[in-house]
Parts: C-alpha cells; sequence; structure tokens
C-alpha cells in the first residue's frame, strides 16, 4: 500500500485519483516555496522605469467562478477612435530563467483545473498573489496599448513594462447589468465610464467583424 486516499464515497476522492493516475505533479518543495515567497508587494525600486498607469479605472472581468485574474482592460476615446490598454500580469519578472521555479514550472507545464480544486503552475503566493490582478492593489504588468479608428481598424500598437491598480473584479453578469443601466453602488464611476467605452468599442469591432464577414460563434 502506497498510501490511502479515504473511503470511496469521499468528497474530492476522484480528483485525488485523477492527479496520481495522470502523474500530475501537486506538491512543492521547500525550496521552491522559499523562491516564491520571498517576493513581496512590489517595491519603489521594481516599478521604477516602468510605465505608471495606476491612476487609470483598469477592471478584471472574468466568470462568476474564475479561479485567477491575471488580465485586465481600459479603454480611451479620442478623436480617430479608441485607445484600448490591455494588461497581464508580469509573471517573467518573478519567474526567472534558470531557476527552481522556472524548472518546476517548465514541469509542470500549466495549470490543471477541477471543479473545485486547481493544482496551479505556480506557488499559490504568486500564481493567487503577485501575479494575479486583485482590486486596489500595485501589480506589476506587461501591458498593449492599441490604437483602433473608428472604422474597427488597428492603426497602431506598442507594448510596455508596467504598474497597474485594478480599480474592480467584476463578473460577466455584472457587467451586463451595468451596461443595461442597473445601478451597481459598489461600482465608482470611473469604472462605470469605463465599461461604456470598452463597450461602444466592442460594437465598432463586433461591426467590423460582421463586414468582413466573420463567422459568430455565440
Amino acid at each position: 500500500i502506497a498510501e490511502i486516499l479515504g473511503g470511496h464515497l469521499d468528497p474530492g476522492l476522484v480528483i485525488e485519483v485523477a492527479i496520481r493516475s495522470h502523474n500530475i505533479p501537486s506538491l512543492w518543495s521547500d525550496e521552491i516555496l522559499a523562491e516564491a515567497d520571498f517576493f513581496e508587494v512590489p517595491e519603489p525600486a521594481e516599478i521604477e522605469g516602468r510605465l505608471d498607469l495606476r491612476e487609470r479605472a483598469f477592471v478584471t472581468i472574468d466568470g462568476e467562478d474564475a479561479r485567477d485574474y491575471d488580465d485586465a482592460v481600459f479603454c480611451e476615446e479620442n478623436n480617430s477612435g479608441w485607445c484600448l490598454w490591455v494588461a497581464i500580469a508580469d509573471v517573467s519578472h518573478y519567474v526567472r530563467p534558470n531557476t527552481e521555479l522556472d524548472d518546476e514550472a517548465i514541469n509542470r507545464g500549466n495549470s490543471v483545473y477541477f471543479p473545485n480544486r486547481v493544482v496551479p503552475m505556480l506557488p499559490e503566493s504568486l500564481s493567487n498573489g503577485l501575479c494575479s490582478l486583485r482590486p486596489l492593489e500595485d501589480r506589476l504588468v506587461l501591458v498593449c496599448e492599441i490604437s483602433i479608428n473608428r472604422h474597427g481598424e488597428l492603426d497602431d500598437f506598442s507594448f510596455h513594462d508596467g504598474v497597474i491598480k485594478s480599480k474592480a473584479r467584476l463578473t460577466y453578469g455584472q457587467v451586463n447589468n451595468i451596461l443595461k443601466g442597473v445601478d451597481d453602488p459598489e461600482i465608482i464611476p470611473d469604472v462605470n465610464s469605463n465599461l461604456c467605452r470598452l463597450f461602444g468599442l466592442y460594437k465598432t469591432l463586433a461591426q467590423a467583424r460582421s463586414r468582413r464577414g466573420a463567422i459568430d460563434f455565440e
């Protein structure tokens, strides 16, 4: 007997069996945990030289049961169209090449999602901490600045090392209600305005897709 997982009717037993049947790495060595826990809230020295976007009303938008929040969006409108900012967590700032943390991430390849559990590619202090774009917390990001004209055409784009402070963690249902005019006292005006601009850009992009004859999947 190598290991006793529990009784055959125990909750979660199927997941434990699946993890072992497929040899999914689910434990962390003390060395890797120590390497991940070394990092703390971004210091001024880490922020220096990055594009500071913390005043902009970035938001994350995910499903009700989302486990991580690794991308955020913000939209500005100008005379020629829109400037869309798309930010993703800068994992490479923390996971450096040829470290034990990097080697283990390569070994795992990706996070594995079960109905009520995640086996992450990175330790929780990173996957659910510094690499999760939590609201009202400084986060290091890689951000793409995208210029889109009134015809829904890409005019220009550029990439930046940046820092943001997300203003809200939203669900698709929340956003849908806000766009329908349902008042949400938890949403600040800047976030509401950002969502309206994002929706305006979406409609222009959708029209451009229709003109191109793109297939629209539900």
